[in-house]
């Protein structure tokens, strides 16, 4: 520190700096070293005018042996405290809380002045890395920083995900080491570095935060569905999965994007469905269809995340003349019926669309009856034709 002070033109100050470092008290107990310089200075005991006389001679030391120029800069103190400590060199985090060029965290009290500099080169310190205290600094601009160590600055652009506005963000930070000295918004290019650092932040927010159509939702369902049945098969679609295997759908369907809101149902369920190859679709049409054909000809909708299994809900009197249970998956599995009323209010809930008109259907009926009188409740519902409809007037 004296050495490259002397060279500025500050041989001396720079002794006196470290005179005090080297002498536990001296010039007080103030954490602000410009504080102890000047209380040093005024001190006329014996301890503080032999501390003086050692700084002196060190300062004749540096100069005698010293072959460069002397320039005539006169640095402050906190610049020559950041010769000596460079690694100290901190930036205030607020309330007094300082993150330090190595990457610790240091407070000083905050009834300091130090308290409100935006940086400080700090002498002294104690206790854990994380969460020091700071014994003696002094302050330092950023012009200063930058002048005095251009060659360890670093600019960097990079690209964050911000999870609150769930899109991305570009800046330029200007770092020394740990502590970031300035930072500027960028516009983003959209890469495919972007798209991976958008998908991995989509993905930690959640698969359920992406734009979710019905029908995709029920595609996956029919998906996932069939791959209970036969797992080497079909392809894993759950959260966990989509999450592990993002790199193969969601990055290439980010490329162009920014923000999750620039990222369609429509796009979401093109990246998905391309998991799925072409034979294995028209597959998923046959053995899952997304809905059920009464013989009426009604077109209802199969409810693949039905905690009981696939369902679909119906009103009864659609089902007569129907004796085999409607089923999917090659016939394997049977779709759980809600049988309804004719005011779609739940009746029944079978498995065994046969075996129900062959039994409970009879006290069904005699109830339906009653407050149905102008639909027809036939004897042999499953002779009886599909009907939508009342019965005509008169009948």
């Amino acid at each position: 520190m004296i050495v490259d002070s002397h060279r500025l033109g500050s041989g001396e100050e720079a002794a006196s700096i470290a005179a005090i470092l080297t002498e536990r008290g001296l010039g007080g107990d103030s954490a602000d070293l410009d504080a102890r310089l000047d209380h040093f200075r005024r001190d006329r005991s014996q301890r503080a005018q032999s501390a003086r006389q050692l700084a002196e001679r060190w300062a004749k030391q540096v100069a005698a042996g010293e072959p460069f120029g002397i320039e005539d800069h006169s640095p402050s103190t906190g610049i020559m405290l950041a010769l000596a400590f460079p690694d100290r060199v901190a930036r205030n985090r607020g309330n007094g809380s300082f993150v330090l060029a190595n990457g610790r965290g240091a407070s000083v009290e905050q009834t300091s002045a130090l308290a409100k500099s935006p940086y400080i080169a700090v002498a002294e310190l104690t206790g854990t890395a994380a969460n020091g205290r700071i014994l003696l600094a002094a302050p330092i601009t950023q012009t200063q920083i930058e002048q005095q160590f251009a060659d360890h600055i670093q600019t960097d652009d990079e690209v964050t995900f911000d999870r609150s506005a769930m899109a991305l963000r570009a800046r330029r930070r200007k770092k020394l080491h740990a502590i970031t000295l300035s930072e500027q918004p960028l516009s983003i290019v959209p890469s495919a570095e972007t798209a991976r650092v958008l998908a991995d932040g989509l993905v930690a927010a959640g698969i359920d935060r992406l734009p979710w159509s019905k029908p995709l939702k029920q595609w996956r369902d029919r998906v996932m569905f069939l791959r209970a049945a036969s797992p080497d098969e079909w392809p894993d679609l759950s959260d966990n999965a989509l999450a592990e295997s993002r790199d193969d759908w969601l990055v290439p369907a980010l490329f162009h994007k920014i923000s999750l809101a620039s990222f369609s149902a429509g796009d979401l369920s093109d990246a998905l469905m391309a998991l799925l190859p072409w034979d294995m679709r028209t597959r998923l049409d046959r053995e899952a269809p997304t809905h059920f054909e009464a013989p009426t000809g009604t077109s209802l909708p199969i409810d693949y995340e039905a905690e009981q299994g696939p369902t679909i809900a119906v009103r009864l009197q659609e089902l007569f003349g129907l004796t085999i249970h409607p089923s999917i998956a090659k016939g394997k599995i049977p779709l759980v019926l809600e049988l309804l009323s004719p005011a779609h209010r739940p009746v029944q809930v079978t498995r065994d669309l046969p075996g129900f008109w062959r039994g409970s259907y009879a006290a069904v009926r005699t109830d339906l009856r009653g407050r149905y009188p102008r639909h027809p409740w036939p004897e042999d519902p499953a002779s009886a034709p599909p009907t939508r409809r009342v019965k005509p007037r008169g009948t």
